[in-house]
């Protein structure tokens, strides 16, 4: 009986031996290929998807800053150029100002010098007016009518003072002084000084009918007003 009983046993085994191989071979392949599809198919494109955005954001990040370092140079070298422009032109402006005020001060100097050798002697000038009124006030102290054969020795004085006076203002001619003797001309008051006026029929308003003090200028300018009388008619 114990030998029936596993010779039954063991057929029953191996009958149902090839079962279960075969339902663990059905089961096998289900499990196999089932965890692969749901692991490639859910999980990999996700993924990929975004690597590849990042990698795009970093490229355009990327570029924007190349261009901006691009850009930045040459609006640096623009702003730069035109401060330096700036600063030439301020230069520039510097220069010509300096060059007209070194000519003006040429110019200043110059009329300086000039005035200086024209007007050197006016303070000596003024000192010679006196002497050279004197002079002319005793030529014509003199009466014309005395001045003959009778008095050679008044008429010898007389030319001797008038020679003097002669070589005198011809010498201070030489150096710009000129005595001025307005009569019969218009009245001007940068060189003239009005101390009276009296009416003349036969002359015009404003002239001058009468010395009464000569006036002197020195290379032009007016060193002392003549005193003179003036015509007013009216």
């Amino acid at each position: 009986m114990f030998r029936q009983a596993f010779s039954t046993s063991s057929r029953a085994l191996r009958a149902g031996a090839p079962k279960t191989s075969a339902n663990l071979s059905l089961l096998r392949p289900q499990y196999r290929t089932a965890a692969p599809a749901y692991s490639l198919r859910a999980v990999q494109p996700a993924s990929s998807r975004w690597y590849s955005d990042a990698t795009t954001t970093k490229e355009e990040a990327k570029t924007e800053e190349g261009a901006t370092a691009e850009a930045d140079p040459l609006a640096q070298l623009k702003k730069e150029l035109e401060a330096k422009e700036t600063e030439a032109r301020d230069w520039k402006d510097k220069c010509l100002r300096t060059v007209a005020d070194f000519r003006n001060l040429q110019e200043r100097t110059a009329r300086e010098v000039k005035d200086a050798k024209q007007y050197a002697i006016q303070k000596f000038a003024k000192d010679l007016i006196d002497s050279i009124d004197n002079f002319d006030r005793a030529l014509t102290t003199v009466p014309v009518e005395k001045l003959n054969k009778d008095n050679p020795d008044l008429a010898s004085l007389h030319e001797g003072v008038q020679m003097t006076e002669t070589i005198l203002m011809q010498t201070l001619a030489k150096h710009g002084l000129e005595r001025v003797s307005p009569e019969g001309e218009k009245f001007n008051p940068n060189e003239h000084e009005a101390t009276f006026m009296a009416p003349q029929p036969d002359k015009e308003d404003g002239m001058v009918f009468h010395v009464q003090q000569k006036g002197f200028k020195l290379n032009g300018r007016t060193l002392r007003a003549a005193k003179v009388g003036i015509v007013k008619n009216k």
